[in-house]
């Protein structure tokens, strides 16, 4: 059943972290992954955030051509470091991806850009996933489309040509764009766009699995995917 609630999502204006409209024109139906993080336990900081997020973004990147760096960037300025009311649970949102989620979403009040730099709010449907995991995967998935081609590693030179691709496409803030690159300088989050396996795990026919955070064979990850989707 569809979970409706409205609530007012008002991001805190910082010097960097400041909230830009979103407006994902993909929809996309993933799979529920485990969770990064208990229910109810605050990160506390930017940094405790970043150190949450980061080891998955590293490896789900990898698997879908993007940078880490403008994943965790994202994440920090949809979510204002995981604690906006869409970021927390029930509802895990960490981007801001608007629609539902296997029939889950929630109603709640938001920014938007006229193009123009002119703010105003309106009221909107947000996916709601059952872990905060299943965001992260869903935004790689999301972005994986052709529409967001210019934000793949392969169509790019570097993080600077993705986050400018973001600008008028995920989302209508203008300035969406130099928001993240000034919290990726800030946060070193360059670091994490060198994946951390090696090449010989994908050249030995193992795949990722992310229910055991490892590389397993093809074979196990379809038991441990029919174990969580029972």
């Amino acid at each position: 059943m569809k979970k409706k609630r409205k609530q007012l999502l008002m991001v805190a204006a910082t010097s960097l972290l400041l909230a830009g409209g979103l407006t994902a024109q993909y929809a996309y139906q993933g799979k529920n992954v485990t969770k990064i993080k208990a229910e109810g336990v605050s990160y506390g900081s930017t940094a405790n955030f970043i150190a949450e997020i980061a080891p998955s973004a590293q490896e789900i990147a990898a698997q879908y051509d993007l940078y880490a760096s403008v994943m965790i960037a994202q994440a920090i300025l949809e979510s204002s470091s995981g604690t906006s009311a869409l970021a927390q649970a029930p509802y895990y949102n960490f981007f801001g991806v608007k629609g539902s989620y296997y029939g889950n979403s929630v109603s709640m009040t938001t920014w938007e850009d006229d193009g123009a730099g002119n703010a105003y709010t309106i009221d909107a449907d947000f996916r709601s996933y059952a872990s905060p995991a299943g965001s992260l995967y869903d935004y790689a998935a999301l972005l994986s489309s052709s529409y967001y081609a210019g934000t793949h590693k392969s169509n790019t030179n570097s993080y600077l040509d993705a986050t400018a691709a973001l600008t008028g496409t995920y989302a209508t803030d203008t300035s969406y764009g130099d928001k993240l690159n000034s919290i990726i300088a800030s946060y070193g989050l360059t670091q994490y766009d060198t994946p951390t396996y090696t090449a010989t795990d994908s050249d030995t026919g193992s795949v990722w699995n992310s229910y055991r955070g490892s590389y397993t064979d093809a074979e196990t990850l379809a038991l441990d995917e029919a174990w969580a989707n029972r």
